[in-house]
């Protein structure tokens, strides 16, 4: 299992790596400073904008929000 995600700003484009230690539902982006939001149907911001899913996700628990 992976614990970090590089998050990529749809705003911006900036892309930052990040530990994940539980789902997270906002993130603000470190250089536009855009809020970003988990997507319609993702339980999180990892699922919705990282290269890697969120750990419940990566261990086939499913959604976060679920349990």
């Amino acid at each position: 299992m992976k614990l970090t995600s590089t998050i990529t700003c749809p705003s911006c484009g900036f892309c930052c790596e990040e530990r994940m230690s539980a789902c997270q539902w906002f993130y603000e982006c470190k250089q536009c400073h855009a809020l970003l939001r988990a997507k319609l149907g993702d339980c999180c911001v990892f699922c919705s904008y990282g290269d890697v899913p969120c750990s419940p996700i990566q261990q086939g628990a499913g959604c976060c929000k679920s349990t």
